[in-house]
């Protein structure tokens, strides 16, 4: 079993800049990918980003790219999403998730494994 914590969210207001950790824990792996999403409410949760757990590809959805990077520390078992010039439209709860997989996948249906969510809301 892989649990993952997510801590950082808050308030922010439009324009500023938040970081949010994803901590892993449990079964050690040596491949994965770990994924961001965001729902909104009354909206499906989206894809934002993903990475490979050694840190290689990143990649975002369009809607983030340029403004949100995702890395990782593996000495401290943590992927990190830095989401500068936020937007209103950004609010939402986020969530990490993680699949024991080399490939990539947009869809949360792809990841087993999930935490427990984060809000970000970003003020106008």
């Amino acid at each position: 079993q892989v649990q993952l914590v997510e801590s950082g969210g808050g308030l922010v207001q439009a324009g500023g800049s938040l970081r949010l950790s994803c901590v892993a824990s449990g079964r050690t792996f040596s491949y994965a990918v770990v994924g961001w999403f965001r729902q909104a409410p009354g909206k499906e949760r989206g894809f934002v980003g993903a990475i490979r757990w050694n840190g290689d590809s990143p990649n975002y959805d369009d809607s983030v790219k340029g403004r949100f990077t995702i890395s990782t520390d593996n000495a401290k078992n943590t992927v990190y999403l830095q989401m500068n010039n936020l937007k209103p439209e950004d609010t939402a709860v986020y969530y990490c998730a993680a699949r024991l997989s080399f490939t990539f996948s947009t869809s949360a249906s792809g990841y087993a494994y999930w935490g427990q969510g984060a809000q970000v809301t970003v003020s106008s």
